[in-house]
């Protein structure tokens, strides 16, 4: 299998196409234009909105006219991680992309699977001249990947269709009918630093290597987070020796599980050793922790120039929060009909240091609104006790299942005579954008699918190919059997 031979070519093209095109969330401008320019070249009717979400229409194939009006829906912005030793600027470099066995890659970067796979279907569908469907919306939201401020500001009106089909799930075989809702946790710690006291001495103590993953689809995979491991290690540390907190950096993204940190200490030059001793053990006893999930893993600890240090009870604070700070798995859905999906969980996301303040960042999902609250709370409250000023966004909203769903029972059934097998139907513990519609669209019916996807939001995130063309099969079958208004 190789670049030039990818099925469906329409499909993988278009893919192609749009990995030319910096994308980063809060920065889909180039891709707007192109998606204007593509609408504008096929003779197809296309709107902007004033939060950069793109609709461009279709109208029936001859036949299919009185059919219920279909949305395409994926999002045009996509997670920017890369290795630290690559050399990469997601706002002007295009996306090397690679076939490795029966997967797409990408070198070094996040693939931009999530969600440009979603709208490269959507864009072939549109050029097409031969598929059979009734009158089609495709709508392409902007800034999914941070709030998504796209769905959450999208003009009255924007849409007008009756079904949407979702195409920004990562698993192939699984229709989504439910998702989480979620909100961030912000938290400032403010400070003046100060000299280390005499005879300290100064280390830097890092990791690096692990899984990381997706703090809502992963978060019940057991992966470490990096935050949580270097902030194990101070705080035992804090509790035998005067530690004292120069830095803690670790973490990019809030919907991402934490990869790799560093954290600089100040510790008394007479038990330095026992640190570094302290460490390899750590060191040893995490990794065998973590021993199914993160092989990868590097630790590190060496000598480091600095000179100032946080003042003794912020440091101590900041570190005891971490440590405090619920991370993971909270709930099990109880609905027997969600299959034991996760319900509730937080995740620590990014810890920043600078000359004066500590910034943390926390997402909390859940498909409970009171539980997302609650969960919300408890993270807001160790952060508040702890001396940090707090504020928590607005969120997005879950999205809940509707059992008498016309548009799921069409999906069922196009799944099975297609492949003579009963696809999986599920919620998700992620934030879609579907969870909004709800809210904005109150009576519209909606799924979503998609192919296979792996690690996303990772250097690693990688599309497993075959599952593209089962995928686009499935689209092709839903449209054509869509039924009359």
């Amino acid at each position: 299998m190789n670049k030039s031979n990818l099925s469906p070519s329409c499909v993988f093209d278009q893919f192609k196409q749009i990995n030319q095109i910096p994308r980063p969330s809060k920065h889909e401008e180039k891709m707007v234009e192109y998606l204007k320019e593509f609408a504008k070249k096929h003779g197809l009717d296309v709107k902007v909105d004033a939060v950069n979400n793109v609709n461009i229409r279709k109208p029936a194939t001859p036949g299919y006219e009185n059919r219920k009006v279909v949305i395409l829906q994926s999002h045009t912005d996509m997670v920017c991680d890369k290795l630290v030793d690559v050399e990469f600027d997601f706002n002007k470099d295009a996306i090397q992309s690679y076939v490795d066995g029966e997967w797409l890659k990408a070198k070094g970067t996040t693939l931009g699977a999530d969600d440009g796979i979603g709208v490269a279907m959507q864009l072939a569908v549109l050029e097409s001249n031969d598929i059979e469907h009734g009158p089609l919306e495709c709508v392409f939201t902007s800034d999914e990947e941070t709030q998504m401020t796209g769905a959450s500001g999208m003009e009255r009106g924007f849409m007008t269709g009756d079904w949407l089909i979702n195409l920004d799930s990562e698993d192939e075989g699984e229709i989504f009918v439910s998702c989480a809702g979620g909100r961030s946790t912000h938290a400032v710690f403010h400070f003046e630093k100060e000299e280390a006291p005499k005879g300290h001495f100064f280390l830097q103590i890092s990791v690096k290597g692990l899984t990381g993953g997706h703090s809502g689809d992963d978060i019940n995979k057991k992966r470490a987070n990096a935050i949580k491991l270097l902030t194990r290690f101070v705080y035992l540390e804090q509790e035998k020796y005067d530690v004292r907190l120069a830095s803690f950096n670790s973490g990019k993204l809030h919907n991402a599980i934490p990869r790799d940190g560093r954290v600089v200490i100040a510790v008394p030059n007479d038990v330095k050793e026992n640190v570094r001793a302290d460490w390899n053990v750590f060191a040893h006893e995490v990794a065998d922790e973590f021993y199914v999930t993160d092989t990868a893993m590097e630790f590190a600890m060496e000598s480091a120039n600095a000179e100032k240090v946080m003042p003794a009870d912020v440091g101590r604070r900041i570190i005891m929060a971490l440590q405090g700070i619920t991370n993971g798995v909270f709930a099990i859905c109880q609905d027997p009909a969600l299959g034991g999906m996760v319900e509730t969980s937080s995740n620590i996301a990014v810890v920043k240091t600078t000359d004066n303040t500590v910034d943390l960042l926390a997402s909390q999902r859940s498909n409970v609104m009171s539980n997302l609250t609650n969960q919300c709370n408890a993270v807001s409250a160790v952060l508040q006790l702890a001396g940090a000023e707090v504020e928590q966004t607005d969120g997005y909203p879950a999205w809940q299942m509707n059992p008498n769903s016309e548009l799921t029972k069409l999906a069922i059934e196009s799944y099975k005579r297609l492949f003579n097998k009963e696809p999986i139907v599920r919620g998700i513990h992620a934030g879609l954008e579907c969870g909004q519609f709800a809210t904005s669209y109150p009576g519209m019916d909606m799924v979503s699918f998609g192919p296979t996807l792996r690690d996303v939001h990772t250097p690693d995130e990688r599309l497993l190919i075959p599952t593209v063309q089962m995928v686009w099969d499935h689209l092709l079958d839903i449209l054509k059997n869509v039924p009359a208004k």
